[in-house]
């Protein structure tokens, strides 16, 4: 093989490849049903043709059976008349027209066979075009679903990646930090501004009255017992009581030197609870 039949061959193989790869099933299938449609529609005209010429020879058969009827009327009128060179003479035209009805009842028997194959090839044609269109159908259909299916597996090799684990990983791991930056710095501000203590205290101060709100919302509502009255202490006095003598002034100094101890060791407790 010479150089030239060589690269030719190259070419051609090329070529080949490269519109194979570009050619888009759904397209050359609507492009299939198109061609096929327009073949149908001169198949058509074909046959309405050929239906036309069987019309026109039937036609012309009775035509001329007519025109033979006629001449064979004339014929028996030449007889009638005493003329038989008249009635022989109408008798070869009655003839001629016979042979030419035989000619073209013959040539309609057979445009009529043809036109009968014709219809039914074309009722062929047109079942083929719309078996041809359900299949486009189905063919598009297998073809989209096909490339999702590629599409979805495109996608989880891309999530298979170690890199984009990786990705989430460290992300994860950076918004904890910046979390724990957060937390640490809102305990700080806390500790040193003594919000903390504040918080607490505010917390007991608002859920203090809840029970009382509660079980007096009951009692209002008749689900919950009345309170009853606590009775009050009765003061007994004691004839004759002798009052209570008055405290020396050594057990006056030990009491105020021990209410000082306690509120010393308040103060301490207080400061322990701000740290």
């Amino acid at each position: 093989m010479g150089i030239f039949a060589r690269l030719a061959t190259l070419i051609k193989s090329n070529l080949n490849d490269l519109i194979s790869r570009s050619e888009d099933p759904e397209k050359m299938l609507n492009q299939v049903v198109i061609d096929m449609a327009n073949q149908l529609i001169e198949a058509k005209k074909q046959v309405a043709v050929s239906i036309a010429d069987e019309k026109r020879l039937a036609k012309q058969a009775e035509q001329e059976a007519a025109n033979a009827a006629e001449w064979e009327r004339r014929a028996m009128l030449a007889i009638k008349a005493g003329d038989d060179t008249l009635a022989k003479e109408a008798l070869a035209r009655k003839k001629e027209h016979d042979q030419l009805a035989v000619t073209y009842k013959d040539q309609w028997q057979k445009q009529k066979q043809a036109v009968d194959q014709l219809k039914t090839a074309l009722k062929l044609l047109n079942n083929k075009i719309e078996e041809a269109k359900r299949k486009k159908h189905v063919l598009i259909a297998r073809k989209k679903r096909a490339e999702a299916q590629k599409a979805i597996q495109e996608t989880m090799s891309g999530l298979n990646n170690a890199s984009a684990f990786e990705t989430f990983e460290r992300m994860a791991t950076k918004i904890d930090q910046i979390e724990a930056e957060a937390e640490a710095a809102t305990e700080i501000a806390e500790e040193y501004t003594g919000d903390t203590l504040a918080h607490k205290f505010g917390q007991l101060e608002q859920t203090a009255g809840a029970e009382d709100d509660l079980m007096a919302l009951k009692r209002k509502m008749g689900v919950a017992p009345p309170e009853t009255p606590k009775p009050e202490p009765a003061q007994v006095r004691v004839a004759g009581e002798i009052p209570a003598p008055s405290p020396s002034r050594a057990e006056q100094d030990e009491l105020a030197a021990a209410i000082a101890e306690l509120e010393a060791e308040e103060q301490r407790d207080q400061a322990r609870m701000k740290r």
